[in-house]
């Protein structure tokens, strides 16, 4: 088992399956020392757990259990690449949150994702962030989240 698995199983979470693209493009890329991933959405066991907007639908806390989600899927995203062992530094992390008028809590609900990172690779999990509220997301999604990182030769 890698130190990365090792550290969300105390969680008592675990590396999902590669989530399904819902569209003509890749889970991950590796490319020149660096591992970029498409934006990850909160799906479970293949299902978008939930729906609508944060500050409305959604809220904050909510918002923040699925931010994490989506990251645990960007991890795996990741995984699919390269050896999550190899992740020297999580460089970048993006986060969307579909938000209703009004909503301006983006930070809360990405530090869910920032969290996550943070506990599954210690101090490479430190990383520089955009949470960034947007009017809509694919299938109806509340968070998306994407990842940079950089990865060991």
């Amino acid at each position: 088992m890698s130190a990365v698995a090792d550290r969300l199983a105390a969680l008592g979470l675990s590396v999902p399956p590669v989530a399904t693209p819902v569209a003509s493009y890749v889970p991950a890329l590796a490319h020149g020392g660096f591992v970029f991933t498409s934006g990850q959405l909160p799906f479970v066991d293949g299902v978008l757990v939930a729906t609508g907007k944060v500050g409305g639908e959604v809220g904050a806390e909510e918002a923040y259990e699925l931010a994490r989600t989506a990251a645990l899927n960007a991890v795996a995203a990741v995984g699919s690449v390269v050896d999550l062992d190899d992740v020297v530094q999580v460089v970048k992390v993006g986060v969307f949150v579909a938000s209703a008028s009004g909503f301006t809590g983006q930070p809360g609900v990405a530090n869910g994702a920032s969290d996550l990172l943070a506990a599954a690779f210690g101090e490479a999990g430190q990383h520089a962030r955009s949470a960034v509220g947007v009017a809509e997301l694919p299938l109806g999604s509340p968070v998306e989240v994407e990842l940079q990182v950089a990865v060991r030769a």
